[in-house]
């Protein structure tokens, strides 16, 4: 009996500890990313995910953005890699979906794409099949960012036409005001100042011709805009050639230059450094009077399922979690960066204004239209305008080597 009562009570002590066990069991999602520079958000944003979702736990990791893709397509290549992945857009994405190691999105599985526009789900879309792929988390716009306290004290407003951004920074320069904090030492940079500045001058109409193949880029416009871009660089960081990406925004966040052409992303970072810092953004200037001005946008990127995850049922619930106006909401109003999510609420002032100047937009061109084969429209863009600002090319030369190369793929510039 007392061996039959200790069998018993032990039965019901081993089921007790299964019981727990079960109940603490969790599941553990891996979540990659190069945004390093927003790791306190994702863990703030994961922590909200897991008070709602109590059975699933999300690892964040993160890597150098030089180096993230190519890391994460070595391990998706060798059948490992995150559950949940931020990937970027347009032709870098194709690298990782083409091989289909990504999970195919759709309404069924993410009934949150209802809550994007269609432009937004074409960059995570692959040509070839037609799919979406990841859920974008941003779109991000090229322009000027300018210190309010020194135009204010300098009695300047923001230049609506190229004659007054040329006279603005003459003025500044003549008071030993650095006009810009530029460089063009990091070569991605030449394609931000590109597009931060001669977004108005080049235009919607630009734009169509290429895509359509009734210009190319030896046309006039194209070139008188490398041309206006050269005269400029006079008013860039002392030594422009020689300063980083890093120099040339310190510069800025020091507040020893008036303006940084570059991207709508730079205004949190400008922020958190320097938080007296007033800021103000405006879109690049137009040849003349009556121009529309424009900014240049394209989305950065989303947020997608591998393939091969054992966890997919945990993994499209967070992904559907990141695709909701709660968090779009909370995603722009922390690192201001505009959510393509609708119906999300802007608080911050800047990002209100970045948001109105999108309504007047054309592409952030070589990313949206020729990142997709090589050599690339972007690194063709930046090497050569890096040239030309070095004076080693005239603006003619360097269009036609950013032409050259475009050509050697795209059919339209091969008549």
């Amino acid at each position: 009996m007392k061996l039959t009562r200790r069998i018993l009570m032990g039965a019901a002590a081993a089921g007790f500890l299964l019981s727990g066990t079960a109940a603490m069991a969790q599941t553990e999602l891996t979540f990659w990313s190069w945004r390093q520079e927003d790791k306190a958000f994702y863990q703030d944003i994961i922590k909200k995910f897991q008070a709602a979702e109590p059975g699933i736990t999300v690892k964040f990791e993160t890597y150098a953005p030089e180096n993230y893709q190519t890391i994460l397509s070595t391990a998706l290549a060798a059948g490992r890699g995150p559950d949940v992945i931020q990937v970027r857009a347009y032709g870098n994405l194709e690298t990782i979906a083409t091989p289909g190691y990504l999970l195919a999105l759709d309404k069924q599985n993410v009934p949150e794409l209802a809550n994007f526009p269609e432009a937004a789900l074409a960059a995570e879309t692959l040509r070839s099949d037609g799919k979406v792929y990841a859920v974008p988390f941003a779109m991000q716009a090229q322009l000027v960012v300018y210190n309010k306290k020194i135009f204010k004290d300098n009695g300047l407003n923001p230049p609506k036409t190229w004659d007054e951004m040329m006279s603005l920074a003459q003025a500044l320069k003549a008071k030993n005001i650095n006009p810009f904090s530029n460089g063009t030492a990091t070569a991605w940079q030449n394609e931000t100042i590109v597009g931060g500045l001669l977004s108005s001058m080049l235009g919607k109409d630009f734009e169509a011709d290429i895509v359509s193949g009734k210009a190319n880029f030896t046309d006039p416009r194209f070139v008188s805009a490398l041309a206006k871009l050269k005269d400029i660089s006079q008013y860039f960081a002392p030594n422009f050639t020689g300063v980083d990406y890093p120099s040339s925004q310190q510069l800025f966040v020091a507040g020893r230059a008036a303006m940084f052409a570059g991207g709508s992303y730079e205004v949190a970072n400008f922020k958190n450094q320097n938080p007296t810092l007033d800021l103000g953004v405006f879109p690049a200037p137009v040849l003349k009077a009556g121009d529309q001005a424009l900014i240049a946008t394209y989305y950065d990127g989303g947020y997608a399922v591998n393939a091969k995850t054992e966890k997919k049922d945990a993994a499209l619930k967070f992904v559907r979690f990141l695709a909701t106006p709660e968090y779009g909401t909370a995603f722009t109003n922390t690192l201001k960066n505009l959510s393509p999510i609708k119906g999300i609420k802007i608080e911050d002032p800047i990002t209100q204004d970045v948001a109105k100047l999108a309504e007047n937009s054309m592409s952030y061109l070589m990313l949206v239209r020729f990142r997709y084969q090589e050599p690339s429209g972007s690194v063709l863009l930046q090497s050569n305008v890096q040239k030309m600002l070095a004076g080693q090319q005239t603006p003619e030369q360097a269009a036609a080597e950013i032409n050259k190369g475009i050509a050697t793929y795209y059919k339209p510039f091969q008549k």
